[in-house]
């Protein structure tokens, strides 16, 4: 996974009218905590932010009035409508330390042929990982897989080092039987249509 550096600064003023001036000046108010310590009020380049919250779980290098430490981010609120970066809540972590993160699960393959459908009942796969090696993703082949298969969470491989944080029976994906249109519906409107004849 990328460490990305980040410069932070600490801040005191709290509430929306702060948040306000700090999204104006084109940064983005958020808290770090972790390992028992008080939250720490910070803002952050918002720029630098959101190009490394492109990459999931990406671990961020924090500088903070001269200190390095490293964090992962939480919980990340973006305005519904533009999509911008409104606050970020950030957990600090240590090199070697195990953290639990949901890490996006892709698809590879083609279904067994047949109008089926393929449904992603978890897109995000919850693992436990050292902080430092978080995988972004997981890929899982769905090639030949047909109406009524399902993938398990325990089917799945993961990267050295890397474990489930979610029960070995959890489907992650299954394959449905494409429903086929009910012949019914046009028997009723031709039904209508002869009523309507007939009148």
């Amino acid at each position: 996974m990328s460490e990305i550096k980040i410069s932070a600064e600490t801040r005191t003023e709290f509430g929306k009218g702060a948040a306000r001036r700090i999204r104006r000046e084109s940064k983005v108010p958020g808290v770090l905590y972790g390992h028992g310590g008080d939250p720490v009020h910070i803002t952050l380049p918002g720029h630098d932010l959101l190009l490394a919250l492109r990459q999931p779980n990406v671990l961020l290098a924090l500088e903070i009035e001269g200190k390095n430490q490293l964090a992962i981010p939480k919980a990340v609120q973006r305005d519904p409508l533009k999509g911008f970066l409104e606050h970020v809540d950030l957990l600090l972590v240590k090199r070697g330390e195990k953290v639990t993160v949901d890490i996006p699960v892709h698809t590879e393959g083609e279904l067994a042929p047949g109008q089926n459908l393929l449904e992603h009942v978890l897109n995000a796969l919850p693992v436990e990982a050292e902080a430092t090696h978080i995988p972004e993703s997981v890929t899982v082949s769905v090639a030949g897989l047909d109406a009524g298969d399902a993938v398990l969470a325990k089917d799945i491989t993961l990267p050295s080092g890397v474990t489930l944080n979610v029960e070995d029976d959890a489907v992650v994906l299954q394959v449905l039987a494409a429903q086929a249109e009910e012949p019914a519906a046009e028997g009723t409107e031709s039904a209508e249509g002869e009523a309507g004849a007939e009148a």
